[in-house]
C-alpha cells in the first residue's frame, strides 16, 4: 500500500535574524513535514495552560524546547541521526539509559534525568544547545570535542522522560531559555515572527496525519505508534479496518476516514474531536460475511478537517488478489 506525505497548514517565515552570528541549522537528519514533525514548541503561556509562539496549543505547561517527532518506532529503530545545530564544543554528555515509553511506574527512576541521553553544546556569544532523548548507545561525540553544524552526535531516541520518540532541543543564551522561532519573546496570533534563529526557518504545522493504512482489525494504539499495525489484506480476512493517526488535533477537528473497494464497497465515517488531542488515531472497518472479499483494489483516504478547511490528507491502497 503507498502512503502519501504529510500534508498541513503552513505558514511562511521571514528571514532569519543574526544574534551576534549565532544560527541554528535543522538539528535532525529528516525531511520535516514527511518522515518527521514538530510536535511541541516552548510554552509562552505563564499559566498553568500551555500556548505555543502562534497562539496554539503545541506545548506543554512550561515545556521550555522544540520537539522534533518521528511517525512511529520502526524509524527510531531503524536509526535517525541527531545533528549540531551550530558549531561548537561538547560540554556535557550521557549515555545508557533505556529507550522506554515514560509513566508514573519508571518516574522514579529517571528523577533528575529528565532529558535522558544527551548532548550539551556550547557556542559562542554565551549560547548553548542541548540534545535530548538520545537513543542509549548512540552517541558519537565526547566531551571537549570541536563540532562543526551537521556533525552527527548521536540519534533519536525515547530515553528520559519521553512518550514518543523525539529531539528535544533546548537553546540558552547566558543559560536563559530562548525559542528559536521568536527569540525575542514577543509572540503574535496573527502574524508570524519576522526575525528567528533559524537559517532556513521550518514553517509552522498546525497538526497534520503521521501514519495511515489498513489492517484485518482495529490495530492496538501501541502497534499504531510502533509502526506496526498494517497488515496484509486478503479474500479470507476476518475485516477490512482502515485507521489514520495524527497529531495537534484541536477541539472541534474532524477526522474523515473512508474506504471504498470493489462491487461497490463504500465506508465513510467523521470523527468528531471534542477537545484537543496531542496525538490520536480512529478507525473504521467491516467485518466480512461468509463470502471472500471481492478481488481488486481497496483504496483508503482520511482528512483531517478544521474549520471547515482540508488541513492535512492521506490516500492510500492495499489490492486483494484471485
Amino acid at each position: 500500500m503507498m502512503l502519501r506525505g504529510l500534508l498541513a497548514l503552513l505558514a511562511p517565515f521571514a528571514g532569519p535574524v543574526l544574534a551576534e552570528g549565532f544560527l541554528l541549522d535543522l538539528p535532525i537528519d529528516c525531511d520535516l513535514g514527511q518522515t518527521c514533525y514538530i510536535q511541541q514548541y516552548v510554552d509562552h503561556d505563564p499559566s498553568e495552560t500551555a500556548q505555543d509562539y502562534r497562539c496554539a496549543g503545541l506545548s506543554y505547561d512550561g515545556h521550555n524546547g522544540t520537539d522534533f517527532a518521528l511517525p512511529h518506532l520502526a524509524m527510531m529503530q531503524q536509526g535517525v541521526p541527531v545533528l549540531a545545530a551550530a558549531p561548537g564544543v561538547v560540554v556535557g554528555l550521557r549515555d545508557g539509559m533505556a529507550d522506554e515509553v515514560y509513566s508514573q511506574a519508571n518516574a522514579q527512576k529517571v528523577k533528575g534525568r529528565e532529558c535522558g541521553n544527551g548532548v550539551v553544546l556550547r557556542h559562542e556569544g554565551g549560547w548553548e544547545t542541548q540534545y535530548c532523548h538520545l537513543k542509549s548507545g548512540s552517541l558519537t561525540v565526547e566531551k571537549g570535542d570541536r563540532v562543526a553544524a551537521g556533525t552527527p552526535l548521536g540519534q533519536v531516541g525515547m530515553s528520559g522522560r519521553a512518550a514518543f520518540p523525539h529531539l528535544h532541543l533546548s537553546v540558552r543564551k547566558d543559560g536563559k531559555p530562548v525559542d528559536p522561532f521568536v527569540p525575542s519573546g514577543k509572540t503574535s496570533c496573527s502574524e508570524t515572527p519576522s526575525q528567528t534563529l533559524w537559517r532556513d526557518p521550518p514553517p509552522y504545522r498546525a497538526g497534520g496525519l503521521l501514519l495511515s493504512g489498513f489492517a484485518d482489525q482495529v490495530p492496538d494504539y501501541s502497534e499504531v505508534k510502533a509502526g506496526t499495525a498494517n497488515t496484509r489484506l486478503s479474500a479470507i480476512s476476518a475485516n477490512i479496518v482502515a485507521f489514520s493517526f495524527g497529531f495537534g488535533f484541536r477541539k472541534g477537528d474532524i477526522l474523515d476516514i473512508s474506504i471504498t473497494g470493489p462491487k461497490g464497497l463504500h465506508l465513510s465515517k467523521r470523527h468528531n474531536f471534542d477537545k484537543a488531542k496531542a496525538q490520536a488515531f480512529r478507525a473504521i472497518g467491516q467485518k466480512r460475511r461468509r463470502a471472500p472479499w471481492p478481488s481488486g483494489d481497496y483504496s483508503g483516504r482520511a482528512v483531517l478537517i478544521r474549520g471547515g478547511a482540508e488541513i492535512s490528507s492521506h490516500s492510500w491502497t492495499a489490492t486483494i488478489a484471485d
